[in-house]
Formats: structure tokens, sequence, C-alpha cells
């Protein structure tokens, strides 16, 4: 039986109707931080990198068809003063990582790090291995930080005979405040008597907002370069408190603005309206129609002892359900519940939800941005 469920996936077709009173789309936003919506800028993290070598493996380490182990090997032994052949070398309890970490702000010599340890070669495990100290570079080439200890990659590989067992991914490891910083990136902020603030979502009535907020405490001391960023003057009497001086700041309520936006998922139908989705009056038509199609074999059989052969016959039979259509005409509004409730009333699935909602987009009903994920 070949059957398309709903032929069209639900036949929409969205009406537009002209609104007779124009509509005001406003919706309530709640009041946050400006903590919550901005950073200080120069407050940044840098990434670091560097190649080391993972010893002490229990045979799971890197083959010798991995040259770079091998020269690595011979290279680091080289440094201690002993030279050797590395074409007799046999890596298998050594294998050649990456090391990354993360350099948060504002901190010091001496801080310790985490970072993170990944095989490059063949190595089947780098469970139980200690890291080589390895110097860990930034963008610029300079050494922050240098990493050495223990890895643990929470992971086993356990096999015998042909058969294997593994938990995880045995060829990556965590070294909890493995790496110590050697050297600081400069953080000072507010040293020309200035700071400024970006927004992690760049609006023009949000800025206008924050500014209003930061004035209204602090006198006027700020103004607005563009939508994503906010220039302040510290006051005097903060000029040796810089750090109280953004406390009071971030602690400073604004209500945040944003676009009307419908974030619909298509493969799971997942649907995330925001506050401010508002639709005109229009007129909303969802039905289905199934088509059924059924092959059945009929066989024709001859009587005993007579000279006729057996027919088989294939009939089709056809049926079809057009099932009823719902119409709803949905008013103008501004209220995100009223806009599910309507199209849970015509039976709307999500995945005719995204339609109807694509629809009445393209019809010019609906005020919003739709973002397909």
């Amino acid at each position: 039986m070949v059957s398309w469920k709903k032929f069209c996936a639900g036949a929409l077709a969205a009406l537009c109707l002209t609104s007779l009173t124009p509509l005001s789309a406003s919706a309530d936003s709640s009041v946050t931080r400006i903590k919550d919506i901005a950073k200080v800028q120069g407050v940044r993290s840098n990434q670091l990198v560097g190649y080391g070598l993972v010893v002490g493996l229990a045979g799971t380490g890197d083959s010798n068809k991995v040259k770079e182990t091998v020269q690595s090997i011979g290279n680091m032994l080289k440094s201690f003063g002993v030279a050797i052949d590395t074409s007799s070398l046999k890596p298998d309890n050594v294998a050649a990582v990456m090391v990354t970490a993360t350099l948060p702000p504002f901190v010091r010599e001496g801080d310790a790090i985490d970072v993170t340890v990944s095989s490059i070669g063949d190595a089947d495990s780098i469970q139980g291995g200690t890291l080589v100290q390895t110097p860990l570079r930034a963008g610029n080439g300079e050494v922050y930080a240098v990493a050495q200890g223990a890895v643990s990659t929470g992971g086993f590989v356990a096999g015998r005979g042909g058969n294997k067992a593994q938990k995880n991914f045995p060829t990556a490891g965590l070294m909890p405040n493995g790496a110590i910083v050697e050297r600081s990136v400069e953080d000072e902020i507010g040293q020309d008597g200035t700071i400024s603030l970006s927004l992690s979502q760049p609006d023009f009535t949000t800025a206008a907002r924050m500014v209003s907020s930061i004035n209204a405490q602090f006198g006027g001391i700020a103004h607005a370069s563009n939508p994503g960023r906010i220039d302040i003057s510290i006051p005097a009497y903060y000029r040796g408190n810089v750090v109280g001086f953004v406390a009071s700041l971030e602690e400073l309520p604004v209500v945040p603005d944003a676009i009307a936006k419908v974030v619909m998922n298509e493969r799971t139908g997942t649907i995330v309206m925001g506050g401010n989705v508002s639709v005109d009056e229009c007129a909303i038509t969802q039905g289905g129609l199934s088509i059924h199609v059924q092959k059945r074999a009929d066989v024709s059989q001859p009587d005993p002892l007579s000279y006729g052969s057996t027919i088989v016959a294939n009939n089709t039979n056809v049926k079809v359900k057009d099932s009823s259509s719902s119409t709803i005409v949905l008013p103008a509004t501004a209220n995100v519940s009223d806009i599910v409730g309507a199209l849970n009333a015509v039976g709307a699935t999500p995945r005719d939800t995204i339609s109807i909602l694509q629809a009445m987009k393209a019809s010019g009903a609906l005020h919003a941005e739709l973002e397909l994920i």
C-alpha cells in the first residue's frame, strides 16, 4: 500500500485583510542589569597553543610510522646531551600531542590555568601519561605559560585477541591547573580616564537606554558612539577606584530592546517567538488530502483434472479521503499567546505552524523576522 500522508502537508492559504485601526506593537520587556548585556572593552581572554610529548604510556603511544614523534624524542634527548640513532627508536610509550589553553583576563605570573592535551599521531590512548614541559604560545608567538604534569583522560581502551572496548575518547585529556602563567597580559582599564562598554547585541534603542540610565546616575558622562559601543568618562571621584566604578555601572538597571523574531527548527518542530511579534488581521485555511493506493492479487484456479492453468490478476483499489478544512480569522494582535492559540485552534502541528508562519510572513501579515535553523 502506498500512502501520501497529507498530500499538501497541510494545504495552506493565508489571506491578509486590511486592518481598520493602526496596530501598536509593544511588549513588556524585563528589566536587566548592564552587566548582563554588555562588557568592558579590553577585558578579554587569549588562546594559547603548544606542541609536546606525553611519556610513560603502557604501549599505547605512537608507532614508529609517526615521524614527528621519533624526531621529537631525538631532539628532546639531544637537549639533555644524549645522542642516539632515531631510526632505532620505538616510541610505543610516547605520544605527540597538541596542548591548548585559554589565558583568562587579569591573571598574573605564577597563576595556574587548565589545559587540554590531544593526540596528533596514531596513539591508542594517552591515559596514565605525563606531559613533558611544553611552552604555550599566543598568536604573537610569545610564550605566556608552560604546561607539565599528569594527563587525565576520563576514558579507557581495553582489548585482546582482536576484541577491543573503548569508553569516551582516551586520545584527549585534561590537566586541571596544568600550566603556570609565565607572562601576564596588561589589562589595565581606565588609564586615560575613559572606559567603553560593548553591547552583546548591538541595538540603537538599547544603547540609548543604557546611556540614559548611566547619565541619570552619574551625570552626563556617557554617550553612544554607535549601537554597539558606549564611551564613558570616569568621574573624578572614581579615578582611584575604577573597579568600584565599573561595579556600580554593572548594577544599573536597563530595559533592553529586541527585534521581533520567530526562530524555527523544522527538524524538531520547535518554534520560539519573541515578545514583540505581532500580526495584522488575516484568514488562515488549513486542510488535508490523503490518497491510499492498495494492490490486491486475485488468483483464478481451474477445476481439477481440467486443462486450464492458474491465472493471477493484479487489481488495484484507490481510496481518497479529503478531510474538511478549518478556517479561522486571526485578529490583529500583539500577544504571542493569541497567535499560538489561533494556530492550535485550526489543529496545526508544529511543522504545519512553520508553514503557516512562512505564508503569513509572505503575505505581509506577520511583523517579525523569521529565522530557520
